[in-house]
């Protein structure tokens, strides 16, 4: 499987401007060939193909006057700038067609030289490599000096380039790793209820506390918002400004990713199986609860244990989200319904079994996928193998609904004041 590594870039003065031709360079060749695009399909002509917009945009360009300045980056990152272009095109067609899943894409849009992250990728053809030195050779650019925190497990077929918002360099490089990965077996299995309070409840009765490392920054992260919105637009004062708004909120984000990675770790090492229910992330973060939602990052954590789990071969599964884990008894099965967010501890009305809620929804959790790997499938049924779902009944009568078209001859009658059916 294919993973990335990233690491922490050094970069002199003079390097970083060699970088910031390059940005520039593959923004203005990717720009220019939708651009060409555009124009083409405004006209009913069919899209330029990506040979000949490398040959008009890159190497008949350079020696124009006005595109002079292309030569200040290697060809391979133009041209992987078009590549990009093209497939982004490719996700827009085939979100417009369904065959993309999730969310709909847009239609590829300009770069801007004034936003805050730029990328340059290099492939092999621009025969970038790192060297006894443990520096990266960048053409065009020189050694840049990386802070190692790990070796690279094969030789990278690719490196991108990326400075975000705070004015970091990072180099993000493409490997392949080997099946050699594989952990011993264990005996462990765990279902993994997600919260707010507490960011996970384990099946076997553990509770780890939601750090929430927004809402521990939200006072200083106000101050550094409010200071950027005092500062005069276009001034010297407000770009530093806007540096100091992105470090802060860098190492927000980078302090609850560091969490997520070694929780999701411990999780996987210490057990053989996985099982954690698959919520509905982009519709609570349309709710009240958005702020705190976002804070706990779930879908970023739940990403890292599949992917995780799939490197070290263990076991995960998602349970549906329709699965009534809050509703079931996790000793005997009993449905006892909803319950509001305020009750956290409830008696089962069948076996007098006292349950913590986060606890018996994640037994529940537990249970349920346990039963999906069993069966092979990806239906949601009770943790007792009881079907929990409605099934399809006729809707009554009365129920409003789609109707179809009138005929014409009851429209007639009814126009003449004859009864209809």
């Amino acid at each position: 499987m294919q993973l990335r590594y990233n690491f922490r870039l050094y970069p002199t003065a003079g390097q970083r401007q060699a970088l910031a031709q390059t940005f520039g360079c593959a923004r203005v060749v990717y720009n220019d060939g939708l651009r060409l695009r555009k124009d083409a399909h405004a006209k009913g002509l069919p899209f330029p193909k990506s040979g000949d917009l490398s040959k008009t945009l890159i190497t008949q360009a350079k020696r124009t006057p006005e595109r002079g300045w292309l030569t200040n980056a290697p060809v391979g990152v133009m041209q992987q700038a078009l590549r990009d272009l093209d497939q982004a095109y490719r996700n827009f067609f085939d979100s417009l067609s369904g065959k993309r899943k999730g969310p709909k894409v847009s239609e590829p849009r300009f770069k801007s030289k004034r936003d805050n992250r730029q990328t340059a990728r290099y492939t092999r053809s621009d025969a970038f490599r790192v060297l006894p030195n443990r520096k990266l050779r960048l053409p065009k650019v020189g050694e840049v000096q990386v802070k190692w925190s790990r070796r690279l497990p094969s030789d990278p077929s690719s490196v991108t380039v990326i400075k975000d918002a705070a004015g970091r360099y990072f180099a993000s490089f493409v490997v392949e790793t080997a099946a050699s990965e594989v952990l011993p077996e264990t005996s462990g299995e765990v279902g993994i209820d997600l919260g707010l309070a507490h960011f996970v409840a384990l099946s076997d009765g553990r509770k780890i506390t939601a750090p929430k490392f927004f809402r521990r920054a939200e006072r200083k992260l106000k101050k550094t918002q409010v200071s950027l919105a005092r500062k005069v637009k276009g001034s010297s004062n407000r770009k530093k400004a806007v540096v100091k708004v992105a470090k802060a909120h860098a190492k927000v984000a980078d302090a609850r990713r560091d969490f997520h990675h070694k929780l999701s770790t411990t999780m996987i090492r210490e057990n053989q199986a996985v099982y954690v229910e698959d919520l509905a992330v982009s519709g609570l973060g349309r709710t009240r609860l958005a702020k705190s939602v976002h804070d706990a990052g779930w879908s970023t954590f739940v990403t890292m244990l599949e992917y995780k789990a799939t490197r070290y071969g263990r076991t995960f599964q998602r349970v549906d989200r329709m699965f009534p884990s809050s509703q079931l008894c996790s000793a005997c099965g009993f449905k006892d319904g909803p319950k509001p967010l305020n009750v956290r501890t409830w008696t089962c009305q069948n076996c007098d079994t006292v349950h913590d809620r986060d606890v018996n929804a994640a037994r529940n959790i537990k249970t349920e996928g346990k039963r999906i790997v069993a069966a092979g499938q990806a239906d949601t049924q009770n943790a007792r193998g009881a079907q929990v779902r409605p099934v399809l009944v006729p809707a009554p009568r009365d129920e409003a609904g789609t109707h179809p078209k009138r005929p014409a001859a009851l429209v007639q009658w009814e126009q003449a004041g004859i009864p209809g059916l």
